[in-house]
């Protein structure tokens, strides 16, 4: 449902943001998007990949750093994807305080499947 539905909100939006400002405006704020979420995923992604290595070579098992670096995955993905809410929501997976507030949000989530048992982990 999903898959179908922010689509659609994220068209409307810049349908109507293209009414208000100019589609050529409009064009350019993603484009700028686009290349800020590229900064931000670039030089986020590196200090947390600094990070794991850091934590490995002290015996330190990354789980935090493995974490935020899903959550900057998934906010540089959003990013990829055109529209304003993806954007925003891009953006606040790869802020630092964004990424904190995500990051307990998921623990909380993923604590509930285990305690529930509907968690399962796929042996390869």
């Amino acid at each position: 449902m999903l898959f179908i539905a922010i689509p659609v909100v994220e068209l409307y939006i810049l349908i109507e943001v293209g009414k208000k400002i100019g589609s050529l405006t409009t064009i350019g704020i993603i484009i700028l998007t686009g290349i800020l979420g590229t900064y931000l995923i670039k030089s986020q992604g590196f200090m947390i990949l600094r990070k794991i290595q850091n934590d490995l070579n002290e015996g330190i098992m990354p789980g935090d750093s493995l974490i935020q670096g899903a959550i900057i995955l998934l906010g540089g993905v959003l990013l990829l994807t055109p529209g304003f809410i993806t954007d925003i929501m891009g953006f606040i997976f790869l802020i630092p305080a964004g990424r904190k507030i995500v990051k307990k949000y998921l623990l909380k989530w993923l604590k509930g499947k285990i305690k529930k048992d509907n968690f399962y982990f796929k042996e390869f």
